[in-house]
């Protein structure tokens, strides 16, 4: 694609300005319509409220994209004294300029230069030669994280078709939020350790880009001074763009030194165009670029929770955002929130949400990339700022543990249902058989946790009880439907299929009359046995009189 060169003495060597050429696509609140917009403009209809979101953006990308869009707002803000995002281009473009003092021709907002010259997102190498280097990418997917290196078709599609803001998406993706890949290859430091993952976890208005946009600049910037205290960073004249620094890939950056919203960079990268067409030349470094393994991804992240108790940020795991992760990161107390978890103050009448995202990592592999939004109706918002957030905490791991309970008793059920009405004695194909029936109940009960926890916080106090007896019934009746569809795979032959059905559904009526795992279904049932011995005695009484 055509370029138009920073105005700049040395025009021919700055391409791909971001502060005056339209290469970002977004689409609009108002319609939906598709517009191409610089990164001056783009901040400015932000701040307008205009921006709906990313049509190039692929998931993964979507919350490095979004935190560098706050961190970068927020710094431009500070750095100019300023509280509320300018609702000007110019206005926006001026402040980015002013960040980058040294390169007044806007060359650290261009996505290609000389070698030692800042670039966006990209370190200088002065007296090095990038088209040296061995490793060289023809592709904006190849040169992003691992997550996007399993398609090799989606690959070879899009080196054909990639545009200017496919490159910057990879950009940010792999500079804000990749892991450690082997010996050179280090990764961010706003994670637990190189296999681990970069959080996004945050409260937002139910809305747009923009709306969340919005509300965690005003939350990173009332929490400036905090977040520089609590984790050691600068609170004045700290590095904020650590593309901005040379970097011969034996220096590292402490902590110390840095401003309390710094925008990471963690790989040695410089973009090139020898043909008109975007490439990318990547080298190792011998030292990560900053000197955090200590904090274990404890940074001030505003988007990254962090295990009190360890001191350590959050991991998440392949199982994502389950519903036992996302119920102690909304009610528990077992992590630290960042800047982003903001529950008070809100406008009236504002719908709030959490949000949660994470491309989980493994050793040289992704497991994937996971996305949850939790709706926070006023009802759970009035108990989560206030002295009832231990009981609504009790609420949720209460069902946590019923949920729990109940899958291990329907497993249990379908091991003696698949051993034929015997007990499996450790078969391990029995076993296995039974989990993988078992899953999907679990995973239906994980998709409908928090709307049926909501009932139970919508009801009067003296009502909860009840709503969470009916609940734990309904429970109940979807695990035994799971079991009794499970009785098409179990024996074939009619006498071994009566013995082993029978056996299952004994097995699972029994557990659920467990005083230790179901006190509450318990109770329920001697009280209903209790009624109908009530009533046989008085009808017999009644028959013996007639």
């Amino acid at each position: 694609m055509p370029a138009t060169p920073c105005e700049t003495q040395d025009a021919s060597a700055l391409r791909w300005n971001l502060l005056d050429e339209a290469l970002i696509r977004w689409r609009s609140i108002e319609d939906g319509s598709l517009h191409h917009s610089s990164l001056s403009q783009l901040l400015a209809a932000m701040a307008n409220l205009q921006v709906y979101d990313f049509p190039a953006l692929r998931p993964h990308q979507r919350h490095p994209w979004h935190a560098f869009l706050v961190q970068l707002g927020a710094i431009a803000l500070h750095h100019a004294g300023q509280s509320e995002p300018w609702q000007q281009a110019d206005a926006w473009r001026a402040a980015l300029l002013a960040l980058t003092p040294d390169d007044p021709d806007g060359a650290a907002w261009c996505l290609v230069t000389p070698a030692d010259r800042p670039a966006l997102l990209q370190a200088p190498v002065p007296g090095e030669t990038p088209q040296r280097w061995s490793n060289v990418i023809h592709a904006a997917d190849a040169l992003d994280m691992l997550v996007t290196s399993k398609n090799h078709d989606l690959k070879a599609a899009r080196a054909r078709q990639a545009q200017a803001d496919d490159w910057l998406f990879a950009l940010v993706s792999l500079q804000t939020q990749e892991g450690f890949l082997g010996a050179g290859n280090y990764g961010i430091s706003r994670m637990n350790g190189g296999f681990a993952s970069r959080p996004g976890v945050g409260v937002a208005p139910i809305g747009s880009w923009s709306q969340r946009w919005q509300s965690d600049i005003a939350s990173l910037l009332l929490q400036r001074e905090h977040i520089a205290s609590t984790y050691g960073l600068a609170h004045a004249g700290g590095h904020a763009l650590l593309w901005l620094l040379p970097w011969s890939g034996t220096d590292a950056l402490t902590l110390q030194s840095l401003d309390p919203f710094y925008i990471e960079i963690c790989r040695r990268v410089r973009l090139a165009a020898p043909h008109g067409q975007l490439m990318a030349h990547v080298t190792g470094s011998k030292v990560a670029r900053i000197d955090a393994k200590q904090s274990n991804g404890v940074t001030g992240d505003a988007w990254t929770p962090m295990e009190t108790a360890k001191a350590k940020a959050l991991t998440v795991s392949r199982n994502g955002f389950d519903y036992r992760l996302m119920s102690e990161l909304l009610t528990g107390d077992t992590y630290t929130m960042g800047a982003a978890w903001r529950l008070n103050p809100w406008p009236q009448g504002t719908s709030l949400q959490a949000i949660a995202q994470a491309t989980v990592r493994g050793q040289g592999k992704t497991e994937g990339y996971h996305e949850r939004r939790v709706p926070i109706p006023p009802r759970m918002r009035l108990m989560l700022i206030s002295g009832q957030r231990p009981q609504l905490a009790a609420m949720a791991q209460k069902r946590v543990k019923a949920i729990a309970e109940m899958r291990k008793l329907l497993w249990s059920a379908l091991t003696v249902l698949f051993a034929n009405g015997e007990s499996s004695g450790g078969n391990d194909a029995v076993s296995d058989r039974a989990s993988r029936y078992a899953q999907p109940f679990e995973q239906r009960e994980d998709r409908l946790f928090f709307a049926d926890l909501q009932q139970e916080i919508d009801a009067e106090e003296t009502q909860r009880e009840e709503v969470y007896l009916q609940w734990l019934l309904a429970l109940a009746a979807r695990a035994e439907q799971v079991l009794r569809h499970a009785f098409i795979a179990g024996p074939h032959s009619n006498m071994q299929r009566y013995k082993a059905q029978s056996a299952a559904l004994s097995r699972f009526d029994a557990g659920l009359r467990s005083s230790k795992s179901f006190p509450e279904l318990a109770n329920h049932f001697a009280r209903q046995r209790a009624s109908r011995t009530a009533h046989a005695a008085s009808d017999s009484e009644g028959a013996h009189h007639a």
